[in-house]
């Protein structure tokens, strides 16, 4: 199930979600490596955000959205999906997976 975040992006504006990390005692723990992607509501991909590496894997981490990774459209709700891998006393290369779900508030640009 997704997590559901409560603050909604603006229109083609910045957006950061912080992911942590925990191992299976919920300590906190460094991925092997970090991936995420960026879709819609039925999965499209947006802005071509699909598999973006993470270049320094942390136990905690800044994902910085913006611009027309929020661009409002029919579809104003986004998912982001983190997956990773850890190692831990019990095996290597576990899988760590989440997401998070987030809306987009509309602004009526005047040009």
């Amino acid at each position: 199930m997704a997590t559901k975040l409560t603050t909604k992006a603006e229109d083609k504006g910045t957006y950061v979600v912080t992911a942590t990390f925990k191992d299976e005692d919920g300590n906190a723990v460094t991925p092997n490596w970090i991936k995420w992607t960026l879709t819609d509501e039925r999965g499209n991909v947006i802005n071509s955000r699909e598999d973006v590496s993470v270049s320094s894997p942390a136990s905690s981490i800044d994902i910085i959205l913006k611009g027309d990774d929020l661009k409002f459209s029919d579809s104003p709700k986004r998912r982001l999906i983190i997956r990773s891998e850890y190692d831990s006393s019990l095996d290597d290369d576990l899988p760590l997976n989440s997401q998070a779900e987030f809306e987009i508030n509309d602004i009526q640009w005047i040009e």
